[in-house]
């Protein structure tokens, strides 16, 4: 159900959307993820929805619909919170996938607009917008995960180029990405949060190495990179020399608070699903089960309020502080303890593969296992309480 916010403005703006989507709405990609459609649809014309893909994504260039949120000299329309909000939910009510550049455009992108000089944003977020760059984060390394400050990968100035050496773990669609966004510590001297640089890394015939990490849902989601020499220019480091940290609080925050107004779209469509199967399987009725699913759903509602919670204070002007931790929170541990829920209604069934190539699940068996990996990633959820904890109801910071 859309969310009525009361404002003329956002009215006219929905039926705008709605009107596009009707004429340029292509049901063969219809319930599509954004992961899934960008891994078997993107500039591949040997996949069968290719031509598909293709007229989706210029239909969304040409509306400027793809990083909708950036500045329009940038390729965006310059759209507020709230109507991005009203965006996602009418792409969700027509059941289509928004074309999205990844982690270009939710976690660089920020960083970008907020810390980057003028010839900075004019080159990188345009080729972010039209797809010629796909960036996947290089923030975790062995020994710095939640402790993000103790990274040790290390940057060495020549000339007017940047020498970077070490090890990141965790990357997300690294084996799908041209460049790096990563952290790397440019002056060993300075104090922990200081000394570091955020830089953008070209990751192709550049001295990374890329390895696997296949999860045990058998995906190749996450990969981690051996650096050894690699180089950018300096004019690729944003917010400047030895003063990455704020950029990298920039990108974490957009990684766990800009979706928080709309998340509950997704659970939601999933929640409706669980309660078809659980119809399919006879399991319905069990009032034990119904129980889970109500309380399921309930917290779906609280996901939704939060992040409305967070739009009020997007529309004030205000920032995000301690909610983006919150929000984080409470997605990831919902979706946790829903796969455990789902594969319950699926009962022994839950415990078999089905037969084919390669190593396939099926959706609920897939919403377990990955579940487990959404409260770690991003942040775990115990630095999540920590954070709420410290900066939110001010009690005394830990260790």
């Amino acid at each position: 159900m859309a969310t009525d916010f009361g404002d003329a403005r956002l009215d006219e703006f929905r039926g705008e959307i709605r009107d596009w989507l009707r004429v340029h709405r292509r049901p063969a990609l219809a319930g599509m993820g954004e992961y899934d459609l960008e891994r078997e649809a993107w500039r591949n014309p040997a996949s069968p929805l290719f031509d598909d893909f293709t007229a989706w994504e210029n239909a969304s260039l040409e509306a400027r619909l793809v990083c909708p949120h950036w500045p329009e000299e940038y390729g965006g329309r310059g759209l507020d919170d709230l109507q991005m909000a009203v965006l996602a939910e009418e792409f969700a009510a027509a059941d289509m996938p928004r074309i999205t550049r990844g982690m270009g455009e939710r976690l660089a992108g920020p960083a970008i607009v907020a810390h980057g000089t003028p010839e900075q944003k004019a080159y990188f977020l345009p080729r972010v917008v039209n797809g010629d760059d796909r960036y996947c984060q290089g923030f975790s390394e062995p020994g710095a995960g939640s402790d993000l400050a103790s990274l040790t990968t290390r940057g060495v100035v020549e000339g007017d180029e940047i020498v970077i050496t070490g090890q990141k773990i965790w990357t997300s669609r690294a084996h799908l990405a041209d460049t790096m966004f990563l952290l790397c510590r440019t002056d060993p001297t300075a104090p922990k949060h200081r000394g570091i640089s955020y830089v953008l890394v070209p990751m192709r015939d550049n001295g990374i190495t890329i390895s696997p990490l296949i999860t045990m849902s058998g995906e190749n989601a996450f990969c981690q990179e051996y650096i050894d020499g690699a180089r950018a220019p300096l004019f690729n480091v944003i917010g400047g020399l030895n003063n990455g940290w704020r950029s990298a609080m920039t990108t974490l925050g957009s990684e766990r608070g800009a979706v928080a107004a709309v998340q509950h779209l997704e659970y939601e469509k999933e929640w409706s699903a669980l309660v078809e199967r659980a119809r399919e399987l006879g399991r319905s009725d069990d009032p034990l089960v119904r129980q889970r699913l109500a309380w399921a759903y309930c917290q779906v509602h609280v996901m939704k309020a939060t992040g409305q919670r967070v739009l009020a204070t997007l529309a004030r002007g205000g920032e995000l502080g301690a909610e983006a931790s919150l929000t984080k929170l409470v997605w990831s541990e919902y979706h946790r303890r829903l796969g455990e829920i789902a594969v319950d209604i699926e009962g022994a069934e839950a415990l078999i593969r089905p037969e084919g190539e390669g190593y396939p699940i099926t959706r609920w068996q897939k919403a377990y296992l990955t579940s487990r990996a959404e409260t770690i990633f991003a942040g775990t959820s115990e630095v999540q309480r920590r954070i709420v904890a410290e900066r939110a109801l001010g009690l005394p910071k830990s260790g």
